[in-house]
């Protein structure tokens, strides 16, 4: 049998996924495989704004090709970067346990986001964490910031910033904990849909063949996850959008708290909902009816300032 090719983008966490899957097929189902290296669209955009683009799935499209024309077997995402509506021909099975979902604020001097100086350069990309940080402090100077994680360090390092926030889940990953500052708490800023999770893309028609790896996911990671991507689907939205979210299981419940934002974060509205259901469609159905009610209360109005229009109902 020939060794299963994984897809995946070049970045250094990009490849750790991937190389953690590969480790994973070979030590548990005693399947080999080696990395397929793709450059996606969104690696040659390092210096675009993706809002004013209006593209989704930058991330994965190329990815997606070479699974429909056969170059790869499997695709490997972090499902903070797959899009609500994927490539019909595919499906994306969520594996592995989810890890630490929450954001972390990585400063030069040492200092907490409040103990920051008045005016802070502070680095992002996202709209999501910047909305969120002009809510906590609206003095904070918001600066667009691209590459990946050493890159976005070394710039940080060279005096560019006074703090960068990064993905906690992504910083571990790489051995980078020891430069976290501080872990920024769910009141402080919600992550965005499906971080810290990874999924597995693979060409529907070989469903079959990769039945194995329902195996590999964990089902509260797949219901939390399931329950995020229906809130964004409800939203109609993109991972450009000032939009916050995290479901988890308490005391054996799901739950999730969300929250939509003007982009100078003077407004936001947030919500929570839960359900003590463990039916197959009760997590997607508990994120779209957390929609739903972000819309009744206004989020429509946020959304199309952030230049999302969208439809309730």
């Amino acid at each position: 049998m020939k060794p299963l090719r994984i897809a995946t983008r070049g970045s250094a966490l990009a490849l750790w996924q991937a190389n953690h899957l590969r480790q994973v097929l070979e030590s548990s189902f005693g399947l080999a495989s080696e990395i397929l290296v793709i450059k996606t669209s969104g690696d040659g955009l390092v210096g675009a704004a993706f809002e004013e683009l209006g593209i989704r799935g930058v991330f994965i499209k190329e990815l997606e090709i070479a699974l429909l024309d056969g170059r790869a077997d499997l695709a490997i995402h972090s499902m903070k970067d797959v899009p609500t509506e994927i490539c019909e021909a595919c499906r994306v099975a969520i594996v592995f346990t989810r890890e630490d979902p929450r954001d972390a604020l990585v400063s030069r001097s040492g200092l907490t986001l409040a103990q920051l100086p008045r005016g802070a350069r502070m680095g992002t990309s996202s709209l999501r964490r910047a909305s969120q940080l002009l809510r906590f402090r609206s003095d904070f100077d918001i600066v667009e910031i691209r590459g990946n994680v050493d890159t976005r360090l070394r710039k940080l390092d060279s005096g560019e910033y006074d703090g960068v926030i990064l993905a906690k889940a992504g910083l571990d990953r790489l051995g980078l904990a020891s430069r976290i500052t501080e872990i920024l708490s769910p009141e402080v800023m919600l992550s965005a849909v499906g971080q810290g999770a990874l999924g597995v893309e693979y060409f529907d028609a070989r469903g079959d063949e990769f039945a194995f790896l329902r195996k590999m996911g964990d089902l509260q990671t797949i219901h939390a996850v399931q329950a995020e991507r229906g809130l964004l689907a409800g939203l109609q939205g993109g991972c450009r959008l000032p939009l916050g979210a995290w479901a988890r299981f308490e005391e054996g419940e799901l739950v999730i708290d969300a929250c939509v934002l003007s982009a100078d974060g003077k407004e936001s509205l947030r919500q929570h909902g839960s359900t003590a259901s463990t039916a197959p469609d009760e997590p997607r159905s508990l994120g779209l009816r957390v929609a739903n009610e972000l819309l009744a209360a206004g989020a429509d109005r946020l959304l199309r300032l952030a230049g999302r229009s969208v439809a309730s109902g």
